[in-house]
């Protein structure tokens, strides 16, 4: 194996992820046309340059066998200084619960944490290398 190429993410609504996505973390949007359209059964979001969440419904028909909005745990590299991610959450007026605090990454190294949930209630965390 080489890596991961995407991950689903279950939504209550994906009008509200997609936003919160786009607006909060930066995120690029793929398909939202199309999806919008009915050509696409979902939209996707771009997560660095070679990483992706799809984002489906509880009943999307080929998914999980147990699907469940907010049983995610994710974490993202943030580039810059996590006191930088901090101040782009807390602007959007979403609260970080736990951090900044130093965690052990996929990287073997230690980075710089802060956690947070998403619309859906997923916990999300944001790691900087800095």
């Amino acid at each position: 194996m080489s890596g991961i190429d995407h991950v689903v993410l279950v939504v209550r609504s994906i009008e509200e992820t997609l936003a919160f996505y786009r607006e909060v973390l930066g995120c690029e949007v793929l398909g939202e046309a199309e999806w919008r359209r009915g050509e696409r059964p979902f939209p996707s979001l771009r997560v660095g340059a070679a990483n992706m969440l799809n984002v489906h419904l509880a009943d999307y028909p080929h998914g999980a066998a147990n699907p469940q909005p907010g049983s995610e745990d994710l974490c993202f590299v943030w580039d810059g200084e996590i006191a930088e991610a901090q101040a782009r959450l807390e602007a959007h007026g979403v609260a970080v619960e736990v951090g900044p605090v130093p965690r052990r990454g996929g990287r073997g190294v230690t980075g710089t944490s802060i956690y947070f949930r998403d619309p859906d209630g997923n916990l999300l965390e944001l790691m900087s290398y800095r």
